[in-house]
């Protein structure tokens, strides 16, 4: 379920994915919700693009440290490529 950055106080949180597009953003979200997961979600800066690099906006998805692994187990079975600990590459 999305909560507000004030539900996690000042928890340390994993950042599990980069959604690059408001309807994958919006599949992830109903994703999470269905499956009971908790997750913040914040608009954030990435650089993308292959020969114009750019700077864009995507949705930053980012779930407690204890329950990114059940995250990332609800990402895989929906077709997610989830973000490795300490990377911003998708895996």
């Amino acid at each position: 379920m999305r909560r507000d950055a004030d539900f996690f106080e000042d928890r340390e949180m994993d950042l599990v994915y980069i959604a690059k597009k408001l309807q994958e953003a919006l599949r992830l979200e109903s994703i999470f919700t269905e499956s009971g997961v908790d997750y913040a979600v914040e608009p954030d800066k990435y650089a993308g693009g292959v020969i114009f690099r750019s700077e864009r906006v995507g949705a930053f998805f980012y779930v407690l440290p204890e329950t990114a692994e059940q995250a990332r187990v609800v990402m895989r079975e929906h077709g997610f490529r989830f973000l490795t600990r300490g990377t911003d590459e998708p895996s």
